[in-house]
């Protein structure tokens, strides 16, 4: 992610309020220091490498009147009066999920007992209307059930456990967002108007963890930070702590909605969890509340309010069984006709497909073969997606992720009359409306000569440009097939 750096004619009044906040932190964190060393482990399960950490967010609600100043970059807040209960301490324990919910109606479940072994834990197996169904829990479900790891929701409320579990979440935050200044991330976790839920074992061992703000009367919180040990990345945690917190919200606020700014590496986590890059929520809501950082995407997540998250393997596995009943009720694809035995003579000639029992009764045509048959995608189709999602995966790619905004750049489409970004890429692939790689290399080249063409050679954007180029046509080479695309590239 880019960060924010400080706007031209930011009073210096910033720097004098840090120091004052620095002073208020000490005092807690003098508190928390005699448990540091629990966390000791943890913190040195850090990596230094963002990309380590696909669930790495950083973004962080922001006070009007204070600033963080480190190595260049200023994270700007916005004072938000206190949310009524933000200094009650809470506690989530963990939710047994070996049992299926009731069924609907007069449907009766019998559930099947499965065999001993980790893996075949995770596995619920269950007769529904006659058919037998399975789902699949994630580890780290298994591992709360057993009592191995609990999520527990914590603030800073001067206790001593919840001071150990800060802390710990501190140190992962801190590490696996290397960029982020550690100051800052200190801040907000120890800000009594923030909320955690952390991932703990071994009693007050912290794994990772998520911190929110919340704004109860406007109906959202911002997710501020979210992390797990590049250790136990592999385990589902972060699947499962969403989950957490998302029944942990709804149950005991009014909040309807999450809103976050996530760099390159986690907006895969988020669109896993729910989150889309499509903003529904008006602008007056949350305009002003929430940081704004350059070179990440605002993503938001609705909560749906009869949907119970920690279960939704559960309620998922049920939804496909009702519905493959109903489908059962009206088409005959769930029965089982005896085999052919045409094949069984050497000498057979070819089979008319309707003489096969069941096939005209699915409906099948001949023109639907036809169009199954058809590639859905050109061949050129996966090279330009590879291309593309290594563009939007650089680290400079910033600049060119969305049109440019006119408002902030009033001359821009005066000088430049023919734009082109990575969000527009994105839809016209989607749309198959790139019909040879020259023309998807054509508007790769609008990109970079538009940035050139606009901005002196010393500019931040002319310099990333060029960086975005040479990481395309490196991809480029890797499709030998589309070599003659390298001299469309490399003309200027």
């Amino acid at each position: 992610m880019a960060y924010v750096k400080r706007k031209a004619g930011e009073s210096e009044l910033a720097d004098l309020e840090l120091e004052r906040d620095d002073i208020k932190r000490s005092r807690v964190e003098n508190k928390a220091i005699t448990v540091e060393e629990n966390n000791k482990n943890v913190d040195d399960s850090g990596v230094n490498d963002k990309k380590d950490s696909p669930l790495g967010v950083d973004s962080g609600s922001e006070n009007k009147a204070d600033s963080v100043k480190e190595e260049g970059s200023v994270f700007t807040n916005v004072e938000i009066e206190n949310e009524d209960k933000k200094d009650e301490k809470s506690e989530l324990k963990g939710t047994e999920v070996s049992e299926l919910p009731p069924p609907p109606e007069d449907d009766e479940i019998e559930l099947v007992d499965g065999d001993d072994g980790d893996e075949k834990k995770r596995i619920h197996t269950y007769k529904f209307d006659g058919y037998t169904y399975t789902y699949k829990d994630r580890p780290s479900v298994v591992e709360e059930r057993e009592g191995k790891i609990e999520y527990r929701v914590v603030n800073n409320d001067d206790s001593r456990d919840s001071m150990i579990i800060l802390t710990g979440l501190k140190n992962i935050f801190q590490k696996q967002l290397p960029e982020m200044p550690k100051a800052y991330i200190a801040r907000l976790v120890y800000d009594r108007s923030h909320v955690s839920i952390a991932v703990v074992r071994n009693k007050l061992t912290v794994v990772g963890g998520i911190t929110i703000r919340p704004f109860e009367t406007h109906e959202f919180a911002e997710i501020v930070f979210c992390a797990i040990s590049s250790t136990e990345q592999v385990r589902g945690y972060g699947a499962h702590l969403m989950n957490h917190l998302k029944d942990y919200v709804r149950s005991t606020t009014k909040i309807k909605f999450f809103l976050t700014y996530a760099d390159n590496y986690a907006i895969g986590y988020f669109k896993k969890q729910g989150f889309t890059k499509d903003i529904t929520l008006p602008k007056k809501v949350w305009m002003g509340y929430i940081k704004d950082y350059e070179g990440g995407t605002l993503m938001q997540c609705t909560m749906l309010p009869k949907i119970r998250y920690l279960d939704s393997n559960k309620i998922l596995s049920l939804q496909k069984a009702a519905i493959l009943r109903k489908i059962r009720s009206i088409g005959r694809s769930h029965i089982v006709h005896k085999g052919i035995e045409h094949f069984k003579n050497e000498n057979f000639k070819p089979l008319n497909p309707f003489e096969i029992p069941g096939v005209k009764e699915a409906g099948w045509t001949r023109e639907m073969d036809d169009l199954a048959q058809k590639p859905k995608r050109g061949a050129h189709y996966v090279a330009m997606l590879t291309i593309l999602t290594e563009m939007q995966n650089h680290p400079s790619n910033w600049p060119f992720l969305q049109p440019v905004n006119r408002e902030e750049v009033p001359d821009y489409y005066d000088v430049i009359k023919e734009p082109m970004d990575l969000s527009t890429m994105e839809v016209k692939l989607e749309n198959d409306v790139y019909e040879s790689m020259d023309d998807f290399i054509y508007d790769c080249k609008l990109i970079f000569n538009n940035c050139r063409q606009y901005n002196g050679e010393n500019t931040t954007f002319y310099k990333n440009a060029n960086k975005l180029e040479k990481a395309v046509i490196a991809k480029l080479k890797d499709f030998p097939e589309y070599s003659s695309c390298l001299d469309i590239l490399t003309q200027r």
